[in-house]
């Protein structure tokens, strides 16, 4: 706490970008358009179809992108039929950004990007451990470092987007 209310209300800023921040990635919708917008930039126009959206509702979450610093707009470019479009593009500020209670939020999406993939084209892997504290936590470090260096490295000129979810959790004994 302080005493000093220049110092009070740059904390009160702080808290209420953080609330914005964490709001703006609480829609499985939005995480999808981070990661569409991740590699290539995209027009409000090219957002809309990808999702099956109306354009006034995908003006909404590109906005809100926009505004929290997760969406940044490139020079306009020329469209269909002559006109001009502002393509976005994900700044990768999501990576770290904490978000209470995102869990549900990344399944969901997560959900929804495998929706139409076919079969022979998902690796997923599940494993069940048990781990002493030391154990586990070596595990998320090791995880998030091999995450960590292949995002740091950017993308591969001849690439393709892949997606890659890894979930660690406890067990639930529901009986």
């Amino acid at each position: 706490m302080t005493d000093d209310p220049a110092e009070a209300e740059v904390g009160a800023n702080a808290d209420a970008d953080a609330q914005a921040r964490s709001r703006a990635l609480s829609s499985p919708l939005r995480m999808r358009i981070l990661r569409y917008c991740l590699h290539d930039a995209h027009s409000n126009r090219e957002i809309a179809a990808e999702f099956g959206l109306n354009p006034g509702t995908s003006l909404h979450h590109v906005r809100v992108l926009v505004d929290t610093g997760f969406l940044v707009a490139e020079p306009a470019r020329r469209a269909r039929r002559g006109a001009s479009e502002i393509p976005y593009r994900a700044t990768g500020r999501s990576w770290r950004t904490p978000v209470p209670r995102i869990g549900p939020v990344l399944v969901e999406a997560f959900l929804a990007d495998i929706e139409g993939v076919a079969p022979e084209d998902l690796d997923i892997w599940r494993l069940g451990l048990k781990l002493n504290a030391e154990s586990e936590r070596e595990l998320h470090d090791r995880f998030g470092e091999l995450l960590t260096e292949f995002k740091e490295r950017g993308p591969d000129a001849d690439g393709r987007p892949i997606s890659i979810m890894v979930a660690i959790h406890p067990e639930v004994r529901r009986s």
